[in-house]
């Protein structure tokens, strides 16, 4: 069965972005062994997930070919598919994505059941959120950025249960960054 994956920037104190959504904050460029890293984390992966608000700014960016990023990144970025969550929107307005709205848990009990890779989610906080709240992420892959923001998008939201997660890994890359590789511990 496909794994549905979260990869998020986080700062030290939980944050995926400023009060405003700013990003300003997280740690650029990334380092080599960074960029290898999260490379090997997308081989597995067939399906890209995002919330809409995100997809409005992501699908472009990537599609105007940015300076600054290598030519195989952009075009994993482009070709892999898209799938687009939103009660607000009926029919998708980029090419290779689909927008799927509803239950969430649906979709993802949907996505999880199709044969293929795996599904990386790379947002927007009102998406990862409820993913996490409503336990649907299988791995938690977050890149704390050695900054703090005092307030913002939390990434673990007063929720009316604690959740508990099992460290897979952890390591530091040469940036500052550091990946923390989690799993629900469901047991």
């Amino acid at each position: 069965m496909r794994r549905i994956k979260l990869q998020v920037q986080i700062s030290l104190d939980g944050y995926m972005g400023g009060p405003d959504g700013e990003m300003g904050w997280m740690t650029l460029p990334w380092s080599g062994d960074l960029e290898d890293h999260v490379d090997a984390l997308s081989d597995s992966v067939d399906t890209i997930m995002l919330g809409r608000r995100l997809a409005t700014g992501f699908i472009p960016a990537w599609e105007s070919r940015p300076e600054g990023e290598d030519e195989a990144s952009i075009d994993w970025m482009i070709d892999t598919p898209k799938v687009v969550v939103s009660n607000s929107l009926t029919e998708s307005p980029w090419k290779n994505a689909t927008v799927v709205g509803g239950d969430l848990t649906e979709i993802v009990a949907e996505l999880k059941a199709r044969p293929g890779g795996d599904v990386i989610v790379y947002g927007g906080s009102t998406l990862v959120t409820t993913l996490i709240a409503r336990e649907l992420i299988d791995e938690l892959h977050l890149f704390v950025n050695p900054a703090s923001l005092g307030a913002g998008q939390p990434v673990f939201p007063g929720m009316d249960h604690h959740q508990r997660f099992r460290t897979v890994a952890a390591r530091v890359f040469d940036c500052g960054i550091t990946g923390l590789h989690l799993e629900p511990n469901r047991s």
